[in-house]
């Protein structure tokens, strides 16, 4: 079985080096990172293993190479980008959407006719060139056939994380599994880059006010866009949140703000920002949703400057 992964950062880049052990991996990654696995291979750290792995990487992709599963795992920003600038590569073949946000599988699908949605939701942190330390998960990777359904080439993909050592599952509604991690990303990733604060003290009182609207607005879209959640209202999710998801990620740090601590543009137009899209176009209110994203903008114009 021959894999690759596109816009591999940490998250990328993690799931190359476990995949590693079990099919051939080639990760299109900065050239920092090849260098640095080439030399002392990709160091791994936290509740995946500690292990030092090497696997082919490089800037680009080799040449006269097939591949049968392409994960794209850059950030939604990227998306468009990497999609055309390998489109040669990428038509015709089964391609994994394994990034943040809402729309990343619907620009995919210009580009081929096979796409594989894929959600996970655990904590990649860099520590240093090619160095991951994998700090907190809470739950599953899920993979399912984009924008519904179930069929043997997901379930081979399946098998074949698992046999890596990744948990995983698969499902027939996997726009239920994004929305989930919208949901969670979209409470909870913002409000602790503007606070800089890790997870866990994001239940305070006065921030969990924020939380509630935000997720409150959100779960007005879902409902008017009939996805199935596994919660039927927005308080049963955030007792969900509350209880079991911020506990199992308390020490997390938000991705966003490593991209703005980076000066990298965050995902803020693919989670709070395209809630307030949808909300827009139905016609629904989403204050704190468009209230967090123009802060989270600002921040990423104060780094630019």
């Amino acid at each position: 079985m021959n894999v690759l992964i596109l816009g591999a950062g940490a998250v990328g880049l993690s799931i190359a080096a476990k995949l590693s052990s079990v099919c051939n991996v080639h990760a299109v990654c900065r050239e920092r990172h090849a260098e640095k696995i080439h030399l002392d291979g990709f160091k791994m750290t936290g509740i995946w293993g500690e292990s030092t792995y090497s696997f082919s990487c490089s800037a680009d992709i080799p040449e006269d190479n097939e591949f049968d599963y392409i994960f794209i795992a850059s950030k939604s920003t990227a998306t468009e980008s990497i999609c055309e600038q390998f489109k040669d590569s990428i038509k015709g073949h089964e391609v994994i959407s394994m990034q943040n946000g809402l729309g990343n599988e619907e620009i995919i699908s210009k580009y081929t006719d096979s796409v594989i949605g894929g959600t996970i939701i655990t904590g990649f942190e860099w520590k240093g060139d090619a160095t991951i330390n994998v700090s907190v998960e809470s739950g599953p990777m899920n993979l399912g056939r984009f924008p519904s359904g179930m069929d043997e080439s997901v379930i081979r993909l399946a098998e074949l994380v698992r046999e890596a050592g990744i948990s995983v599952e698969t499902t027939e509604n996997i726009k239920t599994s994004i929305w989930s991690k919208v949901l969670y990303n979209s409470a909870l990733n913002p409000l602790g880059a503007v606070m800089g604060v890790p997870y866990g003290k994001l239940s305070n009182s006065h921030s969990w006010s924020i939380i509630r609207n935000i997720v409150e607005e959100a779960f007005q879209v879902v409902e008017s866009e009939k996805v199935p959640l596994p919660w039927n209202k927005a308080e049963e999710y955030l007792e969900y949140l509350h209880d079991v998801q911020i506990p199992n990620t308390a020490n997390h740090h938000s991705s966003m703000l490593q991209d703005l601590s980076s000066r990298r543009r965050t995902e803020i137009d693919f989670l709070n920002g395209a809630i307030v899209r949808m909300a827009e176009e139905l016609g629904v209110e989403a204050a704190f949703n468009s209230f967090i994203s123009e802060q989270i903008r600002f921040m990423e114009d104060l780094q630019a400057n």
